[in-house]
């Protein structure tokens, strides 16, 4: 019992956990096993463009943009009117009348972030004015022709619309943050669910040639559980630098040909900042379940079985979260940021959408309180259930405790570490 005192004595459960920390990044950042494990992820990123691009078109088909009537009150009313009776039979963009009563110009109608306008219409009924961003009112020229020629009763007249072009529209803005949150909740959720199994892997590989009952005769349990949680998280930090320069290298001798990218709601700088973070704060949130099931598993073929349902969470929160970043504000979309293992994929859809930081500071704080908790209750059913899985004594049948280990058995933790 003595070097196990000592040795608790002379490292705190941070230095102690730091020791593991150090000792597994460094063991597995030069294995050969890691090289190719560098490779094969290169495909899942081409998975995730393909998820990116499909998740905006789902997006922009469930975000209609709609055309602001700001006539006056006689030709908005009649072209509303006439526009409901042509909607029956011809497919005609959505309409919002203007009261007198807001800014009804262009340019703060395009602005308006409550509001979904992509093109706004002024002037009268026999000398409309369209204006938006080009694409758009090059799409729309002909429908408004057509409701306000009806409108009129000149069924054989067109008026001639005139096109006032914008930059851009706030329907234009919500599709592209809208992409560029799909996109990156895909992204993180590949990248969590490909690297947070190598904490499975480590612990039931050490399990197996029974390392984990040195530790745990020379250190506490705690600081193992820390260890290794961080060192995978390090090393999955390397993974994403490997694959990111790999990424940021092709984009940038093929960006001439690639079109511009609108940045996210925060910026790109920050946003790249807040994506590292969130990967951060979910890596350790399900590292400490996957850690908390490895400690379940009697032996490898079992890992498997156990982790299923650890995996199929990973699943449901995915899908919580990108469902519920098509729709601020709603209720799944306040329990999916509230919900700790959704939290930072909701999280992260927010940022793209939204400018406002003050809320990322909340979550923030609220997801590493319960990283503090799901690490603590991890490591409790870590070190119960590791320290009952020795060998059994000869006489009593009883379990034995890694503490009673030999003493020549503790000391080699020093070999390893």
């Amino acid at each position: 019992m003595s070097t196990y005192q000592n040795t608790t004595s002379r490292l705190s459960i941070l230095q102690a956990a730091f020791v593991i920390a150090r000792r597994d990044f460094t063991a597995i950042l030069f294995s050969k096993a890691f090289f190719f494990f560098l490779i094969g992820p290169l495909f899942f990123m081409l998975i995730s463009v393909g998820a990116g691009f499909i998740g905006a078109a789902a997006a922009d088909s469930k975000s209609d943009p709609t055309l602001a009537v700001a006539m006056s009150a006689q030709d908005s009313t009649r072209f509303a009117q006439t526009h409901e009776s042509l909607a029956e039979y011809v497919r005609l963009p959505d309409v919002t009348v203007i009261g007198e009563e807001r800014d009804r110009s262009p340019e703060a109608l395009l602005a308006d972030t409550d509001s979904n306008f992509a093109a706004v219409l002024t002037g009268t009924l026999e000398a409309p004015e369209l204006s938006g961003t080009e694409d758009r009112i090059d799409r729309w020229q002909g429908e408004v022709a057509l409701i306000a020629s009806t409108a009129m009763g000149e069924a054989d007249s067109y008026p001639s619309v005139k096109l006032t072009p914008t930059d851009t529209s706030m329907a234009d803005t919500r599709n592209v943050n809208a992409a560029t949150a799909t996109a990156s909740i895909t992204l993180m959720f590949l990248l969590t669910m490909l690297l947070a199994g190598m904490v499975l892997s480590n612990l039931v590989e050490e399990k197996g040639n029974k390392i984990i009952e040195i530790l745990a005769a020379a250190i506490p349990m705690d600081a193992v559980f820390l260890g290794k949680l961080f060192a995978m998280l390090a090393i999955s930090f390397v993974g994403i630098a490997v694959w990111g320069s790999i990424a940021g290298t092709i984009l940038f001798l093929g960006a001439e040909a690639l079109p511009e990218m609108a940045p996210p709601a925060v910026g790109w700088p920050l946003f790249v900042a807040l994506f590292l973070i969130y990967f951060a704060m979910a890596y350790l949130l399900i590292g400490s379940i996957f850690l908390a099931v490895g400690s379940m598993a009697p032996t490898v073929r079992d890992v498997q079985t156990i982790s299923m349902p650890a995996t199929m969470l990973q699943l449901a929160v995915f899908f919580l979260a990108t469902f519920a970043m098509n729709d601020l504000g709603s209720p799944i979309e306040l329990f999916a940021v509230s919900f700790p293992l959704s939290s930072p994929y909701a999280m992260l859809g927010r940022a793209a959408q939204e400018a406002a930081l003050w809320p990322h500071l909340v979550a923030l704080a609220w997801q590493v309180l319960w990283v503090g908790i799901f690490v603590k209750a991890g490591a409790t059913l870590f070190r119960k259930k590791v320290m009952k899985s020795g060998p059994r004594g000869a006489k009593t049948g009883k379990r034995r405790s890694f503490l009673s280990f030999r003493r020549k058995d503790k000391s080699q933790i020093e070999t390893h570490y």
